[in-house]
């Protein structure tokens, strides 16, 4: 009865393992084949682009921060917000701004009358407006406009197949009649308003899209405007679901760019989204495939999991040595401002822009670091080649000693000496900096916290600095003697009475030495000495380290601070004496 219970009990238990695995493969294994890819390869495969490096010189920037980025939040922009916002992206250098969807939304609406009437669109900036292909939202938008000095009037329309079958339920033919009907209303709107508008079109949902189709709806598009070279409208090719890998989004360019009627009359724009994680590669490969010009947003801010993050784009041509002709010298700055307007967070690990993307906490990374930076001193080279720098965070706002090497637990000597000599000019001999190395490590792992620049000096000047304990150093007399010896003597405080030695040696620090293993009854050897003024924050002060070996081997450091250095060298000296007693 036993052995039939225990053996029903384990056929039960085999059963329901069966059966989570099948449940577990079903899951895992299955479920992707529901998933089959949604883009479609261009007819003609061109790869010519393919044996470029990188973008040469920087595209047209258009930010779409105020339209794509703004629908995008939880709470839309205010039209203030909106208004500091456009001031900042035109501080950086955005020639063309998108300000909204002024059909859509009073805000949108008042936003752009408000840019119109109090001047605010400088005579080197256009303002782009978004509308669908549809009469009465033209008509508004063409309201909004009056005035506008430079304007881009952008028009789309869904052309991909599960838009055309499932949204609108048209033919080819009849969604391209939405595509030139907007265009023909553009024409007509613009030359009845006097203006010299800019047109740009769009397919959107492109990557859904037959290329071979988007282009015939494009060129259809053109043959409407009748493009000439100084008022080029804007062929826009979004990625408004990323589908596919970079590569094939290039090679769809590729294809548009060499068969996209009056090409020389036409800009390429490029709208790339980030469903896959690839719109920064979307946008250099596309741009390499022909491409003039590209629509983002800061930080990549947009619908779903964002736009393409043009700060991103920009800072990548820079650290290749091209100007990108937008300006992220502030970073910090832009930061600020982007996370109060949108409440949006910028993440720590944001490329070029995030809190950490400097910051170096292991040691060999910080060591390698710091040696880095003391080549640049010593070479003084015209290229910046620093280990794990890709830029100098200086170009971007900022600072060394508190952005990129930072101390914690897992940090060693190199980044530990780095912050010393930077913030406060102590430039301890590599043995010493490897001895508090390790007794900044033992202070963060037991305090289990990051520690700062100040709390780093006070744990130096508590543990190395003018040790008092259980000697404490009252004064000295010494005099040299004709023959070149020093004669004198060291008063000391020890336990809380005075007491005088006679000393006597070949120089002062010598003399001392000798005073104090004689009287003290300590023995040591190997006496290292090193010095140097305090030249950061600390004006007229000295600093000396030394070095004693203990009967033991043990290597026992301290350090001495004063206005005179051979005061300095003696409060080392004493500093290392009471370490070594202390059994540090």
């Amino acid at each position: 009865m036993a052995a039939s219970f225990t053996l029903n009990r384990v056929m039960n238990i085999i059963a329901r393992v069966k059966k989570f695995f099948e449940i577990h493969e079903v899951l895992v294994l299955k479920n992707h084949t529901k998933y089959s890819k949604g883009y479609f390869m261009p007819p003609e495969i061109i790869l010519d682009w393919a044996r470029k490096e990188y973008p040469e010189k920087a595209p047209v920037w258009c930010s779409v921060d105020l339209r794509d980025g703004n629908q995008s939040l939880i709470i839309p922009m205010s039209l203030d917000e909106k208004i500091e916002f456009y001031k900042t992206l035109v501080k950086i250098g955005f020639k063309e701004i998108e300000v909204g969807f002024p059909a859509a939304s009073d805000t949108e609406y008042a936003l752009l009358r408000r840019l119109i009437e109090d001047n605010l669109i400088p005579d080197d900036v256009t303002v782009q407006v978004l509308t669908q292909a549809r009469e009465h939202i033209i008509k508004k938008t063409f309201e909004a406009l009056d005035g506008a000095k430079n304007a881009i009037v952008h028009v789309y329309n869904s052309t991909s197949v599960a838009q055309r079958e499932q949204v609108f339920r048209m033919s080819k033919d009849e969604i391209k009649k939405i595509a030139t009907d907007g265009a023909k209303l553009l024409l007509e709107l613009t030359e009845k308003a006097g203006a010299n508008y800019r047109f740009e079109y769009s397919p959107e949902s492109f990557t859904g899209t037959e290329p071979e189709y988007a282009l015939e709806v494009c060129n259809a598009v053109l043959d409407v405007w009748e493009p000439v070279v100084d008022r080029r409208p804007i062929i826009n090719i979004p990625v408004t679901v990323e589908m596919s890998l970079p590569h094939v989004y290039a090679a769809q360019v590729a294809y548009i760019n060499k068969y996209l009627k009056f090409r020389d009359k036409v800009i390429l724009s490029l709208h790339p989204h980030n469903d896959r994680g690839c719109g920064v590669a979307d946008c250099e490969l596309g741009l390499l495939a022909g491409a003039d010009r590209i629509e983002g947003t800061l930080f990549g801010n947009g619908e779903r999991t964002g736009n393409v993050d043009i700060v991103t784009l920009a800072m990548n041509m820079f650290a290749l040595g091209v100007n990108p002709e937008l300006d992220f010298s502030n970073m910090p700055a832009l930061v600020e401002m982007y996370e109060r307007v949108t409440r949006m967070k910028v993440h720590d690990r944001q490329p070029y822009a995030g809190a950490l993307v400097f910051t170096a906490f292991s040691g060999s990374h910080q060591d390698a670091i710091a040696k880095g930076m003391h080549w640049r001193e010593e070479k003084n080279p015209d290229r910046w080649t620093v280990p794990y720098l890709p830029i100098d965070p200086k170009d971007v706002g900022r600072e060394y000693d508190s952005d990129v090497i930072r101390i914690n637990s897992q940090s060693g000597k190199g980044g530990v000496g780095f912050i010393m000599e930077q913030r406060y000019g102590v430039e301890m001999p590599k043995k010493m900096r490897e001895d508090f190395g390790y007794c900044v490590k033992a202070v963060s792992d037991r305090k289990h916290k990051e520690l700062l620049p100040d709390e780093i000096y006070q744990i130096f000047s508590d543990q190395y600095v003018n040790v008092d304990k259980p000697y404490k150093l009252f004064e000295f007399h010494l005099r040299k003697e004709p023959g070149g010896a020093r004669v004198g003597s060291v008063d000391l405080e020890i336990n809380g009475e005075r007491v005088t030695y006679p000393a006597r040696g070949n120089g002062r620090l010598d003399a001392v030495s000798n005073a104090l293993q004689k009287n003290l009854g300590i023995s040591y050897s190997n006496l290292t000495y090193n010095e140097h003024a305090l030249e950061i924050g600390q004006s007229a002060r000295a600093i000396a380290y030394i070095s004693i070996t203990g009967a033991d081997g043990k290597v026992t450091w301290g350090a001495g601070m004063d206005t005179d250095i051979i005061t300095a060298s003696i409060q080392a000296l004493i500093s290392a004496i009471n370490r070594m007693v202390a059994g540090k």
